[in-house]
This record gives structure tokens, C-alpha cells and sequence, in this order.
């Protein structure tokens, strides 16, 4: 027989006669009473209120876990003697049912968490465009105090971003020209229409990969740089420091990011073009029999000039997009170096996303107009 100042089990009869005062008060005697009891593997359960003389939601809510935790061990549980008075009981098992019941609801769970999501997204898509507009009014307050610009910081930022980019944008362009080459020559050198491999060539290097692919390196390059720059500087208090000093962040650290990438990503898609075309060229006179005189001879009367001007107009909206979403990103850092290396690799993936997004927007935008 266990015996507590509410509890007493008989081990025999497997009867636990419950008395006293159920509960917020002693709520946490009780569990501690029913957590020692040596409860059955197998066969019934006895549970007798008779005694009780007060009994609130916590003491309900108390009993009623237990009911199920025996439940779930095969053990069937009977309950008897409560007064009429405790229709609590009933009320707290019936809400019970029905939180295990939608716990165990796969769509419900999945509903619930796209929604949750969906909520934190577009709260973050909030905080984006009051961070944009915040930019936009420090830019509009330079340019009419044109001293206060940090030309120094600007030409920082194009040399990082532009200069020190040329090798890897002219590798992977060429690569691209090659690989594209490749694999449209193959299906043209079938049906003998090898020359055409410059119409192909030329526009989907000059309106589609020449963009894209320069915005997607810069963004896995430079965005992911300003994410973790701006990230650590807030970390270790520095964009505090310059408040104390009466510079703000939007114009020592922010705008010339953004105009630093606005600058740079144009002349860094002529050359992801003209390396794309160039390693085309190769690959067209080494598979295709395509003569360089041939090819540079044909190019200008089947590639029209929009296509070059199309794909250099996208040049600054895909800037734009990577520079916004890394200094975001880096301003958002908060506590540890954790957060920087989450924030970094959410900077780079949202850059690739919008950049995607914005080109799928232009190419329906350009087919409408028949460009």
C-alpha cells in the first residue's frame, strides 16, 4: 500500500483512492506522488475519488494525463466515485481528446506551420521595403548635401566588387560559352545548320546568361561579403559607434555598397558577354568547322543591338537586389557569430531567388512588348 498525504494505492487491488485537495496549490506534490507509484504492466486500474473535497482545472488536467498515460499502456482505467459537482473532469478530458487529436493530424500540423511561415515571411518582406525606403530618403538627403559623399568608399566597393571579380566572371563566362556551344552544336551539326549556332549563341549569352550568371557569382561573392562585413561590425558595435559620432550607417556603409554594385555589375556583364562569346567562337571552330572570320563576320547582321541592351538593363535591378538584401541581411545580425553565418547564407539564397524571380518578370514583360 502506498499511502501519501492524497494518494493511497493498494498494490493488490491496483486501486488508487484519491483525497484532499486536487488543486493548483499541491499540484506539484501530486505529480510527484503519482510518478512514484508502481503502476501495473497489465489488467485494470481502480481510480477512486470519493474523498476529494476541491478540485480545479490543474487538478483535472493532473488526472486526466495520467488516465491517458495508463491508456496508452494497454492498462484499462476506471473511474468511479467522483462527486456530481467535479464535471470538470469530463471537460478537461474532452479538450484533451481533441489536442491529441489534432497533434496527431499530419495536414493539420502541416497547415500550421505553412501559416506560421507565411507570417514571418511577410513580416520580413515588411521590415525589407521600410529598410528600402529608409535607404531611399539617406540617398535623396545626399544628393542634395553632395559633400557628404564618401567618393573613397565608392571606388572601394567597385574595386571588391568589379576588379577583383574579372578572373572568375571571365573563367566561368567562357566556360558557359563552351558548355552552351556544346551542347546546341551537337543537335544543329545533326541537321547540317552549323552556322546557326551564332544566332543562338549570341542571344542567349547577350540577353540571358551574360546577366544572369554574372549576378548569380557577384551575389554568391559580393552579397554574401556585405552580409558578413555588416554583420560583424554589428556585432562588435561599431555601427553603434557610428551613431555616437553623427554618421549613419546608410552613408559610410550602406550606399556606397549599393551604388559601388550598381556601377560595377553593368561592366562586369559586358565581360561575362564577351567571354561568353569568345569561348562560343572556340568551341564553334573546333567542333562546328565555324572560322573566326565566319563567325565575327556573321554575328553583327543576326544579333540585333536590344539584345545587347536588354541584358545590360537588367544589369542594375539584379545590383540592386543583391546590395539590398546583403547589407538587410547584415543589419539583421543579431547575437553571436551563429547569426552571421545563418544570415550570410540566407542573404546569398534570397539574392538568387529575387535575381530569378526578376529575370522571369523581365522576359514576360520583354514578350509582351515583342522585344
Amino acid at each position: 500500500m502506498t499511502v501519501t498525504q492524497n494518494i493511497q494505492y493498494d498494490e493488490d487491488t491496483h486501486q488508487l483512492f484519491c483525497s484532499g485537495e486536487w488543486n493548483l496549490a499541491s499540484l506539484a506534490q501530486l505529480k510527484l506522488f503519482l510518478s512514484q507509484i508502481t503502476w501495473p504492466t497489465a489488467g485494470d486500474v481502480i481510480i477512486d475519488g470519493g474523498s476529494v473535497t476541491t478540485m480545479d482545472t490543474a487538478g483535472a488536467w493532473l488526472l486526466n494525463t495520467w488516465i491517458h498515460h495508463l491508456k496508452k499502456q494497454e492498462i484499462n482505467v476506471t473511474v468511479q466515485h467522483f462527486p456530481d459537482r467535479f464535471t470538470l473532469i469530463n471537460l478537461v478530458e474532452k479538450c484533451l481528446q481533441q489536442e491529441i487529436k489534432l497533434s496527431t493530424t499530419v495536414p493539420a500540423k502541416f497547415v500550421v506551420r505553412v501559416g506560421k511561415l507565411a507570417v514571418s515571411q511577410l513580416k520580413e518582406f515588411y521590415a525589407y521595403l521600410s529598410f528600402i525606403g529608409l535607404l531611399s530618403v539617406e540617398a535623396l538627403r545626399l544628393v542634395t548635401q553632395p559633400t557628404r559623399l564618401r567618393w573613397s568608399s565608392f571606388a572601394s566597393v567597385i574595386y571588391t566588387t568589379g576588379y577583383s571579380a574579372i578572373p572568375i566572371i571571365a573563367l566561368l563566362s567562357f566556360m558557359i560559352g563552351v558548355v552552351i556551344t556544346y551542347q546546341m552544336g551537337l543537335q544543329l551539326k545533326s541537321y547540317g545548320a552549323n552556322i546557326f549556332i551564332v544566332n543562338l549563341l549570341g542571344l542567349a549569352i547577350l540577353r540571358e546568361f551574360g546577366p544572369l550568371i554574372t549576378a548569380i557569382i557577384v551575389a554568391g561573392r559580393s552579397g554574401s561579403a556585405f552580409t558578413a562585413q555588416l554583420g560583424m561590425m554589428r556585432l562588435n558595435q561599431e555601427v553603434d559607434a557610428l551613431d555616437t559620432m553623427g554618421v549613419t550607417p546608410s552613408e559610410l556603409l550602406l550606399l556606397p555598397r549599393i551604388v559601388g554594385l550598381v556601377i560595377a555589375l553593368p561592366l562586369l556583364t559586358i565581360w561575362a558577354d564577351v567571354l561568353g562569346i569568345f569561348g562560343g567562337m572556340v568551341m564553334s571552330n573546333s567542333m562546328l568547322g565555324i572560322s573566326w572570320y565566319d563567325f565575327l563576320h556573321r554575328f553583327p547582321s543576326v544579333i540585333p543591338l536590344r539584345a545587347l541592351i536588354i541584358g545590360l538593363g537588367k544589369a542594375p535591378v539584379f545590383a540592386l537586389i543583391i546590395a539590398s538584401v546583403g547589407c538587410f541581411q547584415g543589419m539583421k545580425v543579431r547575437g553571436g557569430a551563429s547569426s552571421v553565418g545563418a544570415n550570410t547564407t540566407r542573404s546569398v539564397v534570397l539574392s538568387i531567388f529575387f535575381i530569378i524571380v526578376a529575370d522571369a518578370i523581365f522576359s514576360i514583360i520583354f514578350s509582351g512588348l515583342k522585344l
